[in-house]
């Protein structure tokens, strides 16, 4: 599966070179080094010097979007079919300084609260097979599309301007519809359900969706001449009108909640739009804790779809927990913006290699086995422990420690002179 994940991209680079060191970065990605910076891949891949890892994120020619193009068709191939679920979200990562595109003081979930960071909204893919990642988007607050002097020195394109994240998502799933990606459903979190500019997009493209609102969220009811809080509208629901489903297996099991599916509340009011409104209502067994969603479906839909839709959207969080995890996602440290991306798409493809890989072997594990389906951190153990071999040569490993050794004693001379001579600083 690393060969054709490899190949499927492999004549998006004009020249040999940058493309045997593409396939060495994912196949880096991959391995089982703790930290996955163009450093530890070169010397992974057995290079000299981090010159060509360097390269390949900056001065190398090849185009990013096409390359996330072919493993978006890739996936589809594989997990594609009428009811798959696009699932937008996104996540952070922390860092420091203020020149890395993108990067600033602002909320992100991997802290829970506002940290120095850099933002990326993604586009998951789960089909009745496997999940995984699709597509991606770094986001630039106001004070970056407002200073294009900031922007032009991290490579920032003149043509980008500001877009919030619901923007980005959108902006993915037209990609991805336009480029013929089976789909009948769309989930995203409250900070994309809130959106009614979202929301309206995905109904212009006859994609059904399970959005999850804030609490607060006004409510139409009554052809629209009313609009309530959800939680007041929970509040009001009789014992009977609850309902307790599975949302999905989860690590411990099904993961069951009460619901209640309120078909006839008439939420974003359009006579035109030709779908079904209503409100879905998700209480926790075990603390009563209420999660609201707003859904649309272009057809008739049952309960059971849309439940299994809003199960789906966790998907996502999967994914990014295996990308960071097994594939280093969040390990780049690249400032600018193409360098962002092109990283960002290779991490991506060396996520394809795992999701793909578990998926078929769950797909041929006998029905009667005592063993787990393979995880994406066993195939990624299997992977190292049967076609990734570490390189165990001596003078390689000690030429990359006298190479460390003297890079940090030039940035070391280099910070002390600016603490003595401030003026350098300006």
């Amino acid at each position: 599966m690393l060969a054709e994940v490899l190949g499927c991209f492999a004549g998006r680079f004009g020249r040999v070179e940058p493309r045997r060191v593409a396939g060495q970065f994912v196949t880096g990605l991959l391995s089982d080094l703790e930290v996955k910076t163009c450093w530890q891949l070169a010397e992974q891949a057995g290079h000299a010097r981090p010159d060509a890892m360097q390269r390949l994120l900056y001065r190398a020619v090849w185009d990013a979007d096409a390359v996330r193009d072919d493993l978006r068709q890739l996936i589809t191939a594989r997990f594609g079919g009428p009811d798959a679920v696009l699932v937008a979200d996104d996540t952070g990562d922390l860092k420091k300084g203020v020149h890395t595109v993108g990067v600033q003081r602002q909320y992100t979930g991997t802290a829970g609260r506002i940290e120095n960071s850099q933002v990326g909204v993604f586009l998951g893919y789960a089909g009745a097979d496997g999940h995984t990642l699709i597509d991606r988007r770094v986001y630039l607050p106001v004070s970056w599309t407002e200073d294009r002097d900031r922007c032009a020195a991290a490579g920032v394109p003149d043509e980008v301007g500001f877009a919030t994240k619901p923007e980005l998502a959108a902006e993915m799933i037209n990609a991805a519809l336009d480029a013929g990606v089976p789909a009948g459903w769309a989930a995203a979190d409250e900070a994309y359900g809130n959106s009614a500019a979202f929301r309206a997009g995905l109904r212009q493209h006859q994609l059904g969706y399970v959005l999850a609102v804030s609490r607060s969220h006004l409510v139409p009811i009554d052809g629209g001449k009313i609009r309530l809080r959800a939680d007041r509208i929970a509040a009001g629901l009789p014992a009977s009108a609850w309902q307790r489903r599975s949302a999905g297996s989860g690590s411990k099991g099904p993961r069951f909640y009460d619901w209640a599916w309120l078909d006839d509340v008439c939420t974003d009011a359009d006579p035109d739009d030709g779908g079904r409104h209503s409100l879905l209502i998700r209480r926790n067994t075990t603390n009563g804790e209420l999660a609201f969603y707003r859904c649309w479906a272009p057809r008739p839909a049952t309960l059971a779809q849309l439940v299994r839709v809003a199960g789906i959207r966790w998907t996502v969080e999967e994914a990014f927990q295996a990308a960071k995890s097994q594939v280093g996602l969040d390990q780049h440290q690249v400032r600018r913006w193409d360098s962002w991306h092109r990283f960002t798409t290779l991490a991506l493809a060396a996520l394809t290699v795992l999701a793909i890989c578990a998926a078929d072997a769950t797909h041929d594990q006998p029905s009667d086995t005592k063993l787990i389906a393979l995880t994406v951190n066993e195939v990624r153990r299997l992977i190292n422990a049967c076609i990734i071999r570490p390189m165990s040569d001596l003078s390689h490993r000690l030429n990359w420690s006298g190479w460390r050794r003297q890079h940090q004693a030039r940035a070391r001379r280099a910070h002390y002179t600016r603490r003595l001579n401030p003026e350098l600083q300006l």
